[in-house]
């Protein structure tokens, strides 16, 4: 387990650090549903009925996602999972669709629980709960990404790795 937590580690921090950071270790969750989080009101604005916010805001993201990012407190725009499990940190905010030619839609899946190295993030994706799903995959599990979707509107992902599953949505933006 520790040998795992290790490799997750150092490739986080290769991943952030390709981005010109450094890294510090992981902290206990915080949930960004949870009605007594103040991360997750500060996290997101005027969600809509559809539970996407229309803009992400900057806040410092949870204790247990700050790994590799100088300073650690820095606020980010970022969506954690219904259960608590895993981050979306937005790096392309806002999410274009379609995408930009200039810019991706980069997003840093990091995940609170452990991972089996080398499993990937399987994501399905509703657009607002209607028509079929879209479905992304990210190689070797939560880690860095581009993920595009085909229109704009509010996207309900369900993310599973390694045995996991959560729950989160993003908003894309018509360019």
């Amino acid at each position: 387990m520790l040998r795992k937590a290790l490799s997750l580690t150092a490739i986080t921090a290769c991943c952030l650090t390709a981005c010109g950071e450094s890294s510090e270790s992981p902290q206990p969750p915080t949930s960004s549903t949870s009605s007594t989080s103040s991360e997750a009101s500060e996290a997101s604005e005027s969600a809509g009925a559809s539970g996407c916010p229309e803009k992400l805001s900057l806040a410092p993201l949870p204790v247990w996602a700050r790994m590799g990012f100088q300073p650690p407190d820095q606020p980010m725009p970022y969506v954690v999972g219904d259960r608590g499990d895993i981050a979306a940190v937005v790096f392309g905010d806002p999410l274009l669709a379609p995408p930009d030619k200039e810019r991706s839609n980069k997003i840093l899946w990091v995940s609170r629980v452990p991972q089996r190295p080398g499993d990937p993030l399987k994501i399905e994706a509703r657009l607002d709960d209607s028509g079929g799903p879209v479905t992304r995959e990210v190689p070797g599990g939560p880690g860095p990404s581009g993920i595009d979707m085909p229109k704009a509107g509010c996207w309900h992902l369900t993310l599973r790795w390694s045995g996991h599953v959560d729950r989160l949505d993003l908003r894309y933006v018509r360019q």
